[in-house]
């Protein structure tokens, strides 16, 4: 998603594209929109998945069932969509040869940012686990502020806790030994600086007391809706930048998703998109490692199929575009012909697209507790987490900013660099024209995704 959560990772405003079986979050998760064509994923099968979108602001799309996922190839045939297991992803990223050699996130911590939490979430994270043979973890929850009692008929707080769920399991199906901490703050985050000061006060008393080495953030505000930008005054944009300079300064590593609403985002209302360009913060921050989306199509043993491409489909895009706060920064001078003198977004992406969507586990509401699936660049985001903790891992020290290494990277072959270029697809969306992926740096799949294998090794100098 790129806007506050609508079921978090990059999920859209809580209470829009929703539809009869859909639990969306609030406007500052990033999760997939929905469109007109969801109602026929989300009606109901007798025995099957039912499908509905998350918003988050990043994208988060969500299937339930009260039985075991079903492979790729029967969500095809039964859904019209395709499914993946943390198997497959592990598979298509070549994850597998760097458990093998004991990097699976040992000694790391990775932390988790969301509104209200989800009460249910190690209960989740066990099922989650027996179900892939993937080892528990136990999750430290920090409760930030007067976090209020769970409710799960507020679709708000059912909204984040969706987020939640999937930002922990694949934030632990990709960094398995990886200790987690997830943050659970008491304001949930919309549009403009509506719950961000709480986030950004939890984000630095974990940096200060040493207690992570990645932040993991699947929500975003479009920058428009911050007071002040109509008249070119972006300080109440930019005074909430302490958490992530202190990052900097502690060489903790921030991500962000980039959105699902491709190169426009929601207005302040959250229930309309800008009917133009628009780019969202955090992912915009040139402090923070913006997380775009693609879409992989894989066979039910998580070999690839075609190339990965652009996350556009009938629920979402990828965000990405040039930011009206900030210049460019000077890791993105090789890319100064496609940003000009803006920072563009996003800088990597992961797996995000509905049509290749994630099983999560979720039981937080009782009259939906089962199987869902879900897309969106707030699952890039945790995926992408995991990798940085791998990383991290394998280095023997925090990488903290890693924007110029991915960009130095990019100048080498992919044998080597382990990034590999994505140059199909576009992330228009919403009647707004996109921008094409291309070889190089574009602001569809920025530098493109990743080979772990070779990307950890190479990011780590290892």
């Amino acid at each position: 998603m790129g806007h506050s959560p609508a079921t978090a990772g990059s999920r859209r405003s809580l209470s829009t594209r929703v539809l009869a079986l859909l639990a969306v979050g609030a406007t500052a998760l990033t999760a997939a929109s929905v469109t007109a064509q969801t109602t026929t994923l989300a009606g109901h099968r007798a025995g099957l998945p039912t499908v509905h979108v998350r918003p988050a602001s990043a994208g988060h799309i969500s299937a339930t069932s009260r039985v075991a996922p079903i492979s790729t190839s029967d969500c095809v045939a039964q859904i019209g969509i395709h499914c993946y297991s943390p198997l497959q992803y592990r598979k298509a990223y070549n994850l597998d040869s760097l458990y093998q050699q004991g990097v699976t996130g040992k000694g790391r911590t990775i932390v988790i940012v969301d509104s209200y939490g989800s009460p249910t979430v190690q209960h989740d994270l066990e099922v989650f686990d027996k179900q892939w043979g993937l080892p528990d973890t136990n999750v430290e929850v920090v409760k930030w502020g007067n976090v209020p009692v769970f409710d799960p008929t507020d679709s708000t707080q059912t909204g984040w806790a969706g987020e939640t769920t999937l930002d922990v399991e694949y934030a632990h199906a990709v960094a398995p030994d990886a200790h987690i901490v997830l943050v659970e703050t008491a304001v949930a985050e919309t549009e403009g600086v509506t719950g961000f000061p709480e986030m950004m006060d939890a984000e630095k008393a974990m940096i200060k007391s040493g207690r992570g080495d990645v932040i993991s953030q699947s929500f975003s505000a479009t920058e428009n809706t911050f007071p002040g930008f109509d008249k070119g005054n972006f300080k109440s944009l930019t005074d909430l930048r302490y958490a992530f300079k202190d990052a900097a300064a502690h060489n903790v590593t921030v991500l962000a998703a980039s959105g699902d609403d491709g190169v426009t985002g929601a207005q302040l209302s959250g229930n309309d998109l800008y009917p133009y360009k628009v780019n969202s913060w955090p992912s915009s921050d040139p402090l923070v490692t913006s997380i775009g989306g693609t879409q992989l199509t894989l066979d039910n043993d998580g070999n690839r199929t075609a190339p990965d491409a652009v996350w556009h489909d009938a629920y979402g895009a990828g965000g990405g575009g040039v930011s009206a706060v900030f210049d460019r920064p000077w890791y993105q001078w090789g890319a100064a012909g496609v940003t000009g003198n803006h920072r563009g977004t996003p800088d990597i992406s992961m797996s995000s697209a509905v049509d290749g969507a994630a099983w999560t586990y979720e039981s937080y509401d009782p009259t939906r507790a089962g199987w869902h699936l879900t897309g969106g660049t707030s699952e890039a985001t945790p995926i992408f987490s995991g990798v940085v903790a791998l990383a991290d891992q394998l280095a023997g020290h925090r990488l903290g900013e890693i924007n110029w290494r991915l960009y130095a990277l990019a100048n080498l072959p992919t044998k080597w660099s382990g990034i590999v270029d994505v140059t199909t697809g576009d992330n228009g969306w919403d009647k707004v024209a996109g921008y094409p992926a291309t070889k190089g740096y574009d602001l569809a799949a920025g530098l493109g995704t990743i080979d772990a294998a070779r990307f950890v090794h190479a990011i780590a100098g290892r």
